[in-house]
């Protein structure tokens, strides 16, 4: 239906008008905004003002990583780097083992009922090629870093040798992929192996990871494939919860690496705009979207920070970036630090996730931090300014794929695109003059406080209908709280992080978020790990495979 109305005139002059003041998406209209527009939230980093570290960056995830390898529960728990370095560096387990077990798992995954749909492209030739190169640097005691031989699946948005550049769609990556994006070309110097890329939402449109592409299907949630993984990066999570690797990488623009990954009950990373080079990925929304990985621990997502966090000649953003810090990760406890919460915005959420998340701001109390209150002005403001910007660059960038493949999309897709296509050069300006505001606020508030504590989403992982796996999931009112808390983000630059603190009634689980000024993701490592410690016990997801077994 949706399809229909836009493909009409009677859908573009009365329906998507309508569904803009519906949304409050003409709220531009009417705001006297005289800051100049920041038009990309790239931001200079502070000189250090703390102590020389007393530990490098390389003894401190040595240390992260043999407090990992001590966990206090017994019960189950995902399987993260550092039980696979255990296991080569042991000799218990080769990578070449672990990838004819991947290769299994994988194989299962397409025959199983519903297929779990989390890796759409793999090659055996490839994964065997990978794993015997790292078996015998292990055998020569030479590994290249700690994620050799550590299995990695990156999201269909990243280029990956020979691979289709496919992007969630049906028509893009008709040849396979010839040249890698930085990302992979770090993560193959790293020794990883790849096990292939992972589904996502048709060109990054949605929050749910609805796809019915006949290359890709929806992706299954591992705690109940009924439900969604969250979106765009839909494939990843569900890797990384499934157990198919501990790591996996994604592009979040609305919080696409970030809804996933607390949807299917893992940690996503956001970074600061410009700390992973997106070099080799569609670049779909220049001034919103970052690169971040998918995992099982906060200290799994140290890891992927200190050794992808660079810059890069080949991606103009992120250029000045400090190096990699990890100051103060390995703390007691959280005395001397000031969090901030807005509770008005903090209570939008569903009842159990708020029940969750106030217990959790209360265990960070405990441990010595202090709760602030903070103002967090123009957030309705905030939130239409994002959705101009992030669907105006998208709908320049794919102006000539609306031209000539529109019946090629997915109907979610062209609903997105067609509203896109209202907003006016005004609108995105004045978005952007938003955007200077905003990150203003943002500099007066840090000044006060370390972080910023949200719940993750307002929601939990939508159910899947039936004829969502045919048509395609089209709900602008689900979208809204989905990415309800990841929009400041993306919006401004800011990193943030979400971690899971628990499940609903129902077993779905429930994540908090930590953001911090620009480039202190150390922070939200420290606080991230003693959130870690908040959750009593992690449940097995309903489809787990142990590949280290």
């Amino acid at each position: 239906m949706n399809g229909i109305l836009i493909s009409l005139a009677f859908g573009q002059f009365c329906v998507m008008p309508l569904l803009l003041r519906m949304n409050n998406f003409t709220l531009m209209h009417y705001l006297d905004i005289h800051e100049d527009p920041t038009f990309i939230p790239e931001v200079a980093a502070e000189g250090r003002k703390e102590k020389p570290e007393s530990k490098n960056t390389s003894e401190i995830l040595k240390q992260l990583i043999e407090t990992r390898s001590h966990p206090d529960n017994t019960g189950f728990s995902f399987k993260g780097i550092q039980d696979y370095l255990n296991c080569y560096r042991t000799g218990e387990l080769t990578p070449v083992q672990v990838a004819k077990n991947i290769i299994s798992s994988l194989e299962d995954c397409e025959k199983s009922s519903p297929p779990l749909r989390a890796i759409v492209q793999w090659d055996r030739a490839q994964i065997q090629r990978m794993a015997e190169a790292s078996t015998t640097r292990y055998r020569n005691k030479c590994p290249l870093s700690l994620l050799d031989g550590i299995p990695v699946c990156l999201k269909e948005e990243i280029k990956v040798v020979p691979y289709h550049f496919r992007v969630g769609t049906a028509y893009l990556g008709t040849e396979p992929e010839t040249e890698d994006a930085t990302v992979t070309r770090k993560l193959r110097e790293a020794g990883a192996i790849i096990i292939g890329v992972s589904n996502m939402h048709e060109l990054g449109t949605g929050t749910t990871g609805c796809n019915p592409n006949r290359f890709h299907g929806t992706a299954r949630n591992p705690y109940n494939p009924q439900h969604f993984t969250g979106g765009s990066s839909s494939g990843s999570a569900a890797a990384v919860a499934a157990g198919l690797c501990p790591l996996a990488f994604g592009s979040d623009g609305s919080g696409s690496v970030r809804i996933p990954a607390s949807f299917c009950g893992v940690v996503g990373l956001k970074g600061t705009f410009g700390l992973i080079s997106c070099h080799g990925c569609l670049p779909l929304s220049y001034s919103t979207v970052s690169l971040g990985p998918i995992c099982t621990s906060v200290t799994d997502a140290a890891i992927a920070y200190s050794i992808l966090a660079e810059p890069d000649p080949l991606y103009p953003y992120g250029l000045k970036q400090p190096k990699p810090s990890l100051s103060e990760v390995l703390t007691p406890d959280l005395k001397g630090l000031k969090l901030g919460v807005n509770w008005t915005f903090f209570k939008a959420c569903d009842a159990e996730i708020l029940a969750v998340c106030q217990k959790a701001v209360e265990h960070l109390q405990a441990l010595g931090a202090s709760v602030v209150d903070v103002p967090l002005p123009e957030m309705e403001e905030v939130r239409v300014a994002h959705l101009i910007c992030i669907l105006s660059e998208m709908r320049d960038f794919l102006q000539p794929d609306f031209n000539t493949h529109f019946q090629q999309m997915n109907l979610e897709t062209r609903l997105i695109l067609a509203l896109a296509s209202q907003f006016t050069v005004l609108d995105y300006i004045k978005a952007n003059r938003q955007r200077t505001r905003s990150m203003s606020f943002l500099r007066e508030i840090f000044a006060n406080v370390n972080c910023i504590l949200t719940p993750a989403t307002a929601c939990t992982a939508p159910r899947i209908n039936d004829s969502d796996l045919l048509m395609g999931n089209s709900d602008l009112l689900t979208t809204i709280r989905a990415i309800r808390y990841m929009q400041l983000g993306n919006f401004t630059g800011i990193p943030g992080l979400v971690v899971p603190v628990g499940y609903t009634a129902t077993g779905l689980p429930i994540s908090f978020q930590v953001m911090a000024k620009w480039w202190d993701e150390a922070v939200l490592f420290r606080v991230g790990l003693k959130l870690e410690q908040f959750r009593d016990m992690t449940r097995k997801p309903a489809i787990y495979y142990d590949v280290l077994a």
